[in-house]
């Protein structure tokens, strides 16, 4: 791997980790709906930090998903679990941000902050093992 792939790799997941921070600051000003988005992104970004290591890039969130669960989750490198979780994340995401009368809670938010920090985390531990991070 090359300093731009792991440079790249850091930036995103130093973008993961502030994106993840912002969801929490959402959650304590009772701003759920941004919270939820927040925490997609996180881990949004978290993944692609995963995928710059292998230099490859995805203009569709779907295709990125995709070839994540495809490379990462469906071969054990990660477990189904944080695939299961993302594809929530997303969904929710997508909910929340396009259903006009969509009304976050507290407990949604939270979960779905969870369920990011939780991403986040195992790709931190990635990173770690690659000593890149």
């Amino acid at each position: 791997m090359d300093n731009k792939a792991a440079d790249l790799c850091i930036y995103r997941v130093n973008n993961a980790e502030e994106t993840l921070d912002t969801a929490k600051l959402c959650i304590e000003h009772g701003r759920y709906k941004d919270a939820i988005n927040r925490c997609y992104y996180a881990a949004f970004y978290a993944v692609k930090a995963v995928l710059a290591l292998e230099k490859i890039d995805f203009k569709r969130h779907k295709d990125a998903v995709s070839y994540f669960n495809q490379n990462y989750i469906a071969t054990g490198i990660f477990k189904r679990e944080i695939g299961k979780l993302l594809g929530r994340l997303k969904r929710k995401r997508e909910t929340s941000d396009y259903d006009d009368f969509y009304v976050a809670s507290y407990d949604e938010a939270l979960e779905q902050y969870e369920a990011a920090e939780q991403i986040v985390k195992n790709v931190l531990m990635l990173l770690k093992d690659k000593g890149i991070y």
